[in-house]
């Protein structure tokens, strides 16, 4: 069976035997394998069953080995040995007999005819379908793992729940969170998955220097503009950063639910996200910033100094 990273599904296989003159438990064996595959389980491999009979005294003095149990083989001086594997190796054995015992010579010839049969099921069951179906069966529900940080999964609940109902109300998906930072989400709407891991993707996306976005004006004030551009996570357009040109005041040239495309300037010491709007802008030829500026001045002569934000004439540059 596939492991729980690879396929985080608790799976439950049933079969129906509706008559029987042989070993039901191997027919099922096979059948599992085959429905398995069908229905797009990864198993890493097929699995097949035979039930080998047995006719004998009671002594097991002479006896005789039969491949695929039948109802007679299971009755006094028979036996049930059923054995199940890959083409690899057995998975799983189950014995009952009628005799006293069997003799050693038994058992060993006993293993090897079955491996024989096993492989030839293989084989006929490799005709019919060879490998999982790369996509699972349309009737189950899709299970999807997303890996975050323990330490924001308040962030994906939410003070008392809200953000976490909130999500699965507009999404129609079921979520467990682990507290290992283990998410996972389940649906059979495909559209509501892909809305929900994007939406817990943003929630939980820790923001890095030169990263752009699309965000919206979510508050103004004089000295910038606030711009929303993940869930929860705001950040600043200084005055400065909005235009090449002087800007004012921000509400000169933005509104509240602008949409506007910045970029991630730094995380300061305090962990606020300062933003660029002109950083995305061509910047006009000649132009000079507070920076250039004081570079001119570093490099020697008589040049612009002040360390302020907008900069301004100071004295001689060193």
């Amino acid at each position: 069976m596939p492991t729980e990273t690879d396929f985080p599904y608790t799976i439950r296989v049933v079969s129906e035997v509706l008559g029987s003159n042989g070993s039901s438990s191997m027919a099922s064996t096979c059948g599992s394998t085959l429905a398995l595959m069908d229905a797009g389980v990864p198993i890493k491999k097929p699995v097949a069953g035979i039930a080998m009979g047995l006719a004998s005294d009671r002594m097991c003095k002479k006896w005789r080995i039969l491949t695929d149990l039948q109802d007679v083989e299971d009755g006094p001086g028979g036996m049930d040995f059923k054995i199940t594997g890959t083409r690899d190796g057995v998975t799983a054995i189950q014995m009952d007999t009628k005799t006293e015992g069997l003799p050693w010579d038994l058992v060993k010839e006993t293993f090897v005819r079955a491996r024989a049969a096993r492989l030839e099921i293989l084989e006929a069951m490799g005709k019919v379908i060879s490998a999982p179906r790369s996509e699972l069966s349309p009737y189950a529900p899709r299970i999807i793992t997303i890996n975050i940080n323990p330490d924001q999964i308040r962030d994906v609940i939410g003070p008392g729940g809200k953000m976490i109902n909130k999500i699965i109300a507009e999404t129609g998906v079921s979520i467990d969170i682990e507290d290992d930072g283990r998410v996972f989400i389940t649906s059979t709407d495909t559209l509501g998955m892909e809305k929900a891991v994007n939406w817990i993707k943003e929630l939980t996306h820790e923001v890095t220097a030169g990263e752009v976005y699309d965000g919206t004006v979510v508050r103004l004030e004089d000295f910038g503009a606030f711009i929303n551009i993940l869930p929860g996570q705001d950040g600043l357009v200084h005055v400065s950063e909005i235009a090449w040109s002087r800007t004012n005041k921000p509400s000169d040239v933005l509104k509240l639910g602008d949409k506007v495309k910045v970029k991630v300037k730094e995380i300061d010491n305090l962990g606020r996200i300062n933003l660029s709007m002109r950083a995305l802008l061509p910047r006009p030829e000649g132009f000079m910033t507070v920076e250039d500026h004081s570079r001119a001045s570093c490099s020697g002569g008589r040049g612009f100094g002040g360390g302020r934000s907008g900069g301004g004439f100071g004295g001689r540059g060193r």
